[in-house]
């Protein structure tokens, strides 16, 4: 007898493995697209701070530190650090006057362009090396992966 959603031990134990392996493997592909793109000067975290604001802008610096994630102050200093840049500018928070969010400027939009058809080659490279079958199945399995993480 089976019960509805219920898997068997070995199940769970296959899919963590499986589970390992692909967090491994996205691992190292998203250090090799960091090793290789030309943003090198600019630390980690302000790169991902950089494409949430992209994505989300305005947005203020507290939800930036829930999102990449790190901590208010290491948000503050990112943000600092790419407004320094000229990447971001702080603005009036449309819902609120009191706050401040932060949005890009026209260097930052184009810092992010140019990063995001960059990391697009680097990945397209990677994935020359597939067969048709196996290419297509990984990027299909994008926008299985993006619904995944829309809430992260």
């Amino acid at each position: 007898m089976t019960v509805p959603g219920w898997r068997f031990p070995t199940e769970v134990i296959a899919m963590a493995k499986e589970a390992l392996q692909l967090l491994v493997s996205m691992h190292r592909i998203v250090r090799h697209l960091r090793r290789s793109r030309t943003t090198t000067l600019m630390h980690p975290t302000q790169f991902l701070a950089l494409m949430l604001i992209a994505d989300e802008q305005p947005i203020r610096i507290g939800e930036i530190a829930a999102r990449v994630p790190c901590s208010q102050p290491t948000a503050t200093t990112t943000v600092a650090g790419l407004e320094e840049a000229g990447l971001v500018r702080r603005e009036p928070d449309p819902v609120d006057g009191r706050a401040t969010a932060v949005v890009l400027t026209d260097l930052g939009a184009e810092t992010v362009e140019a990063s995001g058809r960059q990391a697009a080659e680097e990945l397209a490279k990677l994935l020359s090396r597939l067969d048709d079958a196996d290419r297509d199945l990984v990027l299909r399995a994008g926008a299985v992966l993006t619904r995944v993480t829309d809430d992260l």
